[in-house]
């Protein structure tokens, strides 16, 4: 007897439709799986016969064959168990559904004794069923949160291979899971650092709210100790909260990562991440024969912070071009070619030389001129062309150390003046996810346009500085996100003069 089951594949984020077919004939008992099957695959024949036995069942006598459709896509993971399972027992007539069974999709891990594990891109599977017509999805109880999230769809949580089986039987006595969208986000969000707890330094918290009011690339450069990393890792706070559809893509890309033991809830603060310099360029942008998210796209909507950034290999930084720029990440391998959202702010740190100290005017630099050299050279002319902000910061000072008390505005008071420039590009282009950061050449025509005076100032500054024609547009797109923090509907003079400093750091001779 043929029973046909419906399930999916994960391809990057997405998942796709995929149908799992039993056979049971007469002859030798023996079970095949084709259709492309990984060694993963292959090997739920055992989990599953022994899930069966587990479970009060037997294991149908006879040649079973399992085909995977479509059989030209190769198909990984351990998500088929299930599917197989319930396909077994249709076909040999161990169950009997009155369910049309091509409206449900189903995904599973089994163990031994028949319990149901958690498997990974539940979430893209709830969205395909949604997309294809398919009104039931069986998942995995731990699934069942972030697959609820997706409401056109009667998501069935199930414990155990029994648990599966009784819905098929009675599906009237299961009632369907729905994420409470909001009660997810009235949850407390995680405690992230204060700007209140940074001495001093106020002129880079300024960068870093501009950063985050138009979205903008940071790079700091200053010695050891002055408080680079503890201002990166505060900027998520003052960052607006996401907004359900933010959080829905970027749970989506967190979904299809295998986090045993971790919630599969949805995501709700923004992402910071913040890969060692020894991360290659596959864990950089994703890929690898078991297909994962790289750090660039699981800092979607987020921060993505390089400490040290000259100690990342040159081909590393190098991959980063694209998704700056973009807003993207395209894979392509032998075996697929995937696209991954990856629009981040790249927040990056540095020294100004090896041992750090060059800038440090309380300590001598033990770096020869050669030694230096090739320290800055690690960092390519394009991707410093793409990095909007780059501030110096110093050495703090004994009073700044010593003061008491809070010095400057927190990050809630923070988080509110760039929730207002936020608004105000909302308002002027339209839609909340375009910053300025993210304007193209006519849009950055139309929405920059600069006075005489201030274009000659801008003049004055391309011709000392060298500028190109990429940092011309950087300091546009700052210009206008400072006018923005000053509730100015024209970029002014001040408003230039200021975005210029920002790009006026001498970065070989610092």
């Amino acid at each position: 007897m043929l029973a046909r089951v419906q399930s999916a594949f994960i391809l990057g984020i997405e998942a796709f439709p995929l149908v799992v077919e039993v056979d049971i004939a007469g002859g030798k008992n023996e079970t095949e799986v084709v259709g492309l099957a990984d060694t993963a695959v292959k090997e739920s024949r055992e989990r599953i016969t022994t899930a069966l036995r587990n479970s009060g069942f037997t294991f149908p006598r006879g040649r079973v064959v399992v085909n995977l459709a479509p059989a030209d896509v190769r198909k990984e993971g351990s998500y088929l168990d299930l599917p197989i399972a319930m396909g077994v027992l249709l076909a040999g007539s161990l169950v009997l559904t009155k369910l049309d069974i091509s409206k449900v999709m189903i995904a599973g891990e089994l163990a031994l004794d028949g319990s149901i594990r958690h498997v990974p891109g539940t979430l893209a599977m709830a969205i395909l069923a949604r997309k294809t017509g398919v009104k039931i999805l069986i998942v995995p109880q731990c699934n069942a949160e972030e697959a609820g999230l997706v409401h056109d769809v009667d998501v069935i949580p199930v414990s155990t291979l029994n648990d599966a089986v009784n819905y098929l039987l009675n599906p009237q006595k299961f009632m369907p899971y729905k994420t409470d969208y909001t009660e997810r986000f009235l949850k407390d969000s995680p405690s992230i650092p204060d700007f209140e707890d940074v001495k001093g330094q106020a002129h880079v918290k300024r960068a870093l709210t501009i950063s985050a009011a138009g979205g903008h690339n940071v790079l700091m450069i200053g010695p050891p100790g002055t408080g680079k990393t503890m201002l990166a890792s505060r900027l998520p706070g003052i960052l607006p909260e996401m907004s359900f559809e933010e959080a829905l893509e970027t749970t989506q890309i967190y979904s299809v990562v295998s986090r045993r033991g971790q919630s599969n809830g949805l995501v709700r603060t923004r992402p910071f991440r913040s890969p060692h310099h020894t991360t290659s360029t596959v864990a950089m942008v994703g890929g690898g024969v078991s297909f994962q998210p790289g750090e660039v796209s699981l800092a979607h909507n987020g921060v993505l912070f390089l400490d040290e950034l000259p100690e990342f290999s040159r081909a590393t930084l190098e991959v980063l071009r694209q998704p700056l720029e973009e807003g993207f990440v395209h894979i392509r391998r032998a075996n697929y070619a995937v696209t991954l959202p990856s629009r981040f702010i790249m927040v990056s740190a540095m020294n100004p030389c090896p041992c750090g100290c060059r800038t440090d005017p309380k300590k001598s630099c033990r770096c020869s001129p050669g030694e230096i050299q090739r320290y800055l050279n690690k960092v390519s002319g394009p991707l410093l062309d793409r990095i909007d902000l780059h501030i110096e910061v110093p050495a703090l000072s004994f009073e700044d150390l010593s003061r008491e008390g809070t010095v400057g505005p927190n990050s809630t008071m923070i988080r509110n003046h760039v929730q207002e420039a936020r608004g105000r590009q909302a308002n002027r282009f339209g839609r909340t996810t375009l910053l300025n950061a993210h304007l193209d050449s006519k849009q950055l025509k139309r929405f920059c346009k600069l006075s005489e005076s201030a274009k000659k100032l801008l003049l004055v500054a391309i011709e000392k500085l060298g500028l190109s024609a990429r940092a011309y547009d950087k300091v546009l797109k700052v210009a206008r996100t400072i006018a923005d923090l000053d509730n100015s509907d024209s970029v002014l003079d001040s408003h230039i003069a200021e975005a210029v400093q920002y790009r006026s750091v001498d970065f070989r001779s610092i």
